[in-house]
């Protein structure tokens, strides 16, 4: 198996766009935003983790030495911390202008507690998805409380692998991965009291490692079932896309009442990634057919990294200088996402691209996952 998960990508791309609404949304008044669906699609964060988790199980569940895990965590800190770090200086650039600007022109929220000193150094060293003594918010980028969850569990799941290929466990792997997952449930259970998972400046580390490793879980199931399940006609992969997909919307739209077992959503994106990963139902084809969603796939990680920022600038020009009203963004939403998808082509290519990792023998390929 050498291709690429091509549906999966496009998910990713789908989701990253409805977690910018999510972002939106708060500053609209027009029910295309302000409704129960998009107040609960911040869970979207935990279809990432999990696709994350899949698509890097995929690659690199054979690490068997330190330097093995040394270069696997270097490519990950390619992929990701150079457009984490353009953005977090991108938001201090801002904060500076805010209070250069402000004897001239009207600047709301002029002191945003969340972003100072101690927080820049927590989020610039991505620690900012673990709690920290006088952090009671996100800070700075928003979203970027993930990415800390993605590195600390990569972390944790390199250093997983190479203990269990150098103790000769690797049959039983899958009761290791297992075992981190309880763990990590257990963890926000003893937080919360509950199954609820939406954490983020604080405990978001452990809902990192929890989506990641159940993703891990989910292509071990799809590598030992693949080839016997491909054989199955296609309109049995339709019927459980379109299961699938339409539990994640109605759990999403519930999402007040399911939160509180937000535990359940890992099970619903383990099950979504499952079935779409095998590419034969009636909704991947149409998915596929469609050449802007493999665009959104491609640049979903800048997607999901540039657009607090840009809905922070796009919010100063058209409500504050322009003077347009909230319920104008039943409209503007979409010029403020063809604003980020542009954004997003420029990073992916001039930042993303230009500093992921390049082997020293060859180029590197072309990554799936973040």
């Amino acid at each position: 198996m050498k291709h690429r998960f091509e549906v999966l990508d496009i998910f990713r791309g789908l989701f990253a766009s409805l977690v910018f609404i999510f972002h939106l949304a708060p500053f609209s008044d027009t029910p295309i935003l302000n409704n129960q669906f998009i107040e609960n699609c911040d869970m979207f964060v935990d279809f990432f983790f999990v696709l994350s988790g899949f698509v890097i199980a995929y690659s690199y569940q054979f690490l068997s030495d330190g330097p093995q895990l040394k270069l696997f965590l270097t490519k990950r800190i390619y992929r990701v911390y150079p457009l984490h770090l353009v953005m977090l200086l991108a938001f201090v650039g801002m904060e500076i202008a805010k209070n250069l600007l402000s004897p001239y022109i009207q600047v709301n929220n002029l002191v945003n507690p969340a972003n100072n000193i101690y927080t820049f150094f927590s989020s610039l060293f991505l620690l900012n998805s673990t709690p920290f003594p006088g952090v009671a918010d996100v800070s700075w980028n928003i979203p970027s409380w993930s990415i800390s969850a993605e590195m600390i569990a990569y972390i944790v799941f390199g250093t997983l692998v190479v203990f269990i290929h150098s103790s000769g466990q690797f049959a039983r792997k899958n009761v290791f991965y297992a075992l981190v997952i309880i763990i990590s449930l257990a963890g926000l259970w003893q937080v919360s009291t509950n199954f609820q998972i939406n954490y983020s400046f604080n405990y978001g580390f452990l809902r990192g490692i929890m989506g990641f490793f159940t993703g891990v879980t989910c292509f071990n199931l799809f590598d030992n079932t693949h080839q016997t399940l491909r054989t199955w006609p296609p309109v049995i992969f339709s019927i459980a896309e379109v299961i699938t997909l339409s539990l994640i919307i109605l759990c999403i739209y519930e999402g007040q009442i399911m939160k509180p077992w937000g535990a359940v959503f890992e099970i619903l994106f383990f099950a979504c990634i499952y079935t779409f990963s095998f590419e034969k139902g009636i909704v991947s084809t149409g998915l596929k057919s469609i050449r802007l969603f493999h665009q959104l796939g491609k640049y979903s990680y800048s997607i999901y990294m540039t657009h607090a920022l840009m809905i922070s600038l796009f919010n100063v020009l058209f409500i504050r200088l322009l003077k347009f009203q909230p319920q104008d963004y039943s409209y503007l939403v979409i010029l403020n996402f063809a604003l980020i998808y542009f954004v997003s082509a420029w990073t992916y290519k001039n930042i993303e691209m230009r500093f992921q990792y390049k082997s020293k023998r060859k180029p590197a390929q072309e990554e799936v996952g973040k």
